[in-house]
């Protein structure tokens, strides 16, 4: 017979062992993303420095384009990836992929202008600097792993776009960081040695991210 007293052992049964658990905030995973950027920004300074040259005016405009639309895309990429370790209905993704195609345009900008200096296997000499894109890879390693343990603290659904985001957002934040230590401003070097490496980023990240963070 279903009588109050039943029900109340029931539920009181149902109950017994259950713990309280920490409110999932996504101000929690940002703040883990700020920690892990400032955490790489202090290994950069220590090992590489910071570029004075960009305090004293000498930086091209280019040099500020560059790492402003890593910023952009870094941040845009982050933000989605810990939106998304708690999916809910009505989820958007589309500021990363705007940011992405923006930094996309800084490659095509470095071609073109190879092509116009009229020699383009020269130019591609000079171009590609292993230093940096070895460095920046790096220096995505701490951002990529804070986004990975916030993804899987949570219940991500895309987990194949959860791990492009990852890479887009860790690498275009360690290239950002990287990049404030590199004094070589010219298009074509930072059209393709400082977005290369988000490109290879982005690649890690979808393969190593979704098995990782599968539930």
């Amino acid at each position: 017979m279903n009588t109050p007293s039943t029900r109340e052992n029931l539920i009181a049964g149902l109950a017994e062992g259950l713990e309280p658990v920490r409110q999932f905030k996504s101000r929690d995973g940002a703040l883990w993303v700020a920690l892990a950027v400032t955490l790489t920004g202090l290994g950069v300074f220590v090992i590489e420095g910071f570029w004075q040259g960009m305090l004293q005016g000498e930086a091209a405009p280019f040099f500020w384009v560059t790492n402003g639309l890593l910023l952009l895309l870094g941040l845009a990429a982050a933000t989605s990836v810990i939106t998304m370790a708690s999916p809910h209905v009505g989820n958007r993704y589309d500021a990363p992929r705007w940011a992405a195609a923006m930094v996309g345009v800084l490659p095509l900008a470095a071609l073109i202008s190879a092509i116009s200096s009229g020699d383009v296997s020269h130019s591609t000499m000079h171009v590609v600097g292993p230093h940096c894109v070895k460095a920046s890879l790096i220096a995505a390693s701490l951002t990529g792993v804070a986004l990975i343990a916030w993804l899987r603290r949570g219940a991500p659904v895309s987990l194949n776009l959860a791990g492009w985001l990852t890479g887009l957002a860790a690498g275009s934040l360690g290239t950002f960081v990287f990049g404030l230590s590199c004094p070589l401003d010219t298009v074509m070097h930072l059209g393709v040695s400082h977005i290369l490496p988000v490109a290879i980023s982005a690649v890690i990240g979808r393969l190593i991210v979704p098995p990782l963070v599968r539930w």
